[in-house]
């Protein structure tokens, strides 16, 4: 089921906050983690900025990101709507030449491109999505969620004759490898 053409996909504006400590242990000289996503607003501009700093914590605003709904990505949003805990994936990774710095690359409600996102070594994290925005996805998911069909049984063909003949009288009742003791 695709958009209709000249349709705009349900579409929102975000923004990331994230926050960076200084020397959080004898092991690290940085650690990151990801504080919330909030809505954008023109004020926040377009480039990441601090927003705080207290000399061993800081935290960043990084604007310009926007969650565009697909209707193939729906199963990823299923996941996420059904995992008891819906929340925002955020993807982030380390500045090339700036080790006390990161990269937010992608805020997402699917599970499944967060997945993508692992595997290609980029950090994730979650944080709750808001209430209305549960309600908002879960809504679109609703609408435009096709379930993966049943597999079919594989054929037998592959089995030699004995084999496919001890699979038959494995599932007839009473049979000796059935299980039943009738």
């Amino acid at each position: 089921m695709a958009t209709t053409p000249g349709t705009p996909r349900p579409r929102i504006d975000v923004a990331v906050v994230l926050e960076r400590t200084a020397q959080p242990n004898a092991w690290q000289d940085w650690s990151f983690r990801v504080l919330e996503v909030v809505p954008a607003e023109a004020a926040f501009g377009t480039q990441p900025r601090m927003v705080f700093d207290d000399g061993k914590v800081s935290r960043w605003l990084y604007p310009g990101f926007s969650l565009e709904l697909f209707t193939d990505e729906c199963k990823g949003y299923f996941l996420n709507l059904t995992s008891g805990n819906p929340c925002w994936f955020v993807s982030y990774r380390p500045v090339d030449d700036d080790p006390s710095m990161m990269e937010v690359t992608a805020a997402s409600v699917s599970y499944i491109e967060a997945d993508r996102r692992l595997f290609a070594g980029e950090q994730v994290e979650s944080v709750p999505l808001a209430p209305e925005l549960c309600e908002w996805l879960q809504d679109y998911t609703n609408r435009h969620f096709v379930p993966d069909e049943k597999r079919k049984v594989r054929a037998m063909s592959f089995l030699s004759p004995e084999e496919r003949e001890r699979h038959a009288r494995r599932w007839q009742p009473g049979a000796p490898d059935s299980g039943d003791e009738g």
